[in-house]
């Protein structure tokens, strides 16, 4: 037991260090290994990831708001559809066969990163503080709820590409505001999930107790690290999670 206990708070706090690096909570990397190294299935690994990625968000969104304030008025035209399409489409994802889950997952994360590969090629525009398109930032919130209910990730997985891309962000703003609009929808879909029984609580404590332990490492380094090392890392780190989970299909 106390092994167990340990191996837990070791594999919280890599994945605390990865969701600090990249502002996606660490929830994107725990799904994958949680379902190749323990077996879980999708949405029991899916859930178990939302206990430890809730505090490791709030506390990344705190240390990015430290060093890059985040806007308060960009953050609630993304987080009011964000939390309302999480909720609605986690009370649905509970009752999916866990097969389909996972291999929407994999489809997930082979979009995403195509979208990440083609946006480093070819994007165009500056970035900076102020932000291009804000009208259609709750288009943005939509979209990112309904991942995050379905997938139990969102706000740093999908926000932070689009709001680089499409919205002229820089990759750090956009992960402070992609935290900021994750904290919401990660409570909601956390609860539903936890009502359905898809929480492995004796799992889930410890890696959120490790992760808390190293999540502002990642912070920091991230804010270290230049643009384009910053953005080709997040690629890189995608692939790898839907190599892990191709594995289980």
């Amino acid at each position: 037991m106390i092994v167990d206990v340990l191996m837990y708070l070791l594999l919280g706090a890599a994945m605390g260090t990865l969701g600090g690096l990249f502002g996606i909570g660490g929830g994107l990397v725990a799904i994958p290994a949680l379902g190749v190294l323990f077996g879980l299935d999708q949405q029991l690994a899916q859930g178990t990831a939302l206990l430890m990625v809730l505090p490791n968000v709030l506390l990344a969104l705190w240390r990015y708001n430290q060093r890059n304030r985040v806007s308060v008025r960009h953050a609630l035209m993304l987080i009011v559809p964000s939390f309302t399409m999480s909720w609605l489409t986690s009370l649905w994802a509970v009752r999916v066969d866990p097969q389909i889950m996972r291999l929407g997952f994999v489809g997930f994360l082979v979009v995403l990163t195509l979208f990440n590969l083609i946006q480093m090629v070819w994007r165009n525009g500056t970035v900076g503080a102020e932000l291009r398109h804000i009208r259609w930032l709750w288009l943005l919130g939509l979209g990112s709820g309904v991942t995050a209910g379905l997938f139990g990730v969102g706000g740093g997985v999908i926000a932070t590409p689009i709001l680089t891309g499409l919205f002229g962000a820089t990759q750090v703003a956009a992960q402070g505001l992609a935290l900021a609009l994750a904290a919401p929808s990660t409570t909601i879909t956390l609860a539903t999930y936890a009502l359905h029984g898809h929480v492995d609580w004796l799992m889930g404590i410890p890696l959120a107790i490790g992760g808390l332990a190293s999540i502002s490492w990642g912070v920091a380094l991230a804010h270290s690290l230049p643009e384009r090392v910053l953005r080709s890392l997040f690629c890189g780190f995608l692939v790898i999670c839907a190599i892990m989970l191709c594995s289980k299909l």
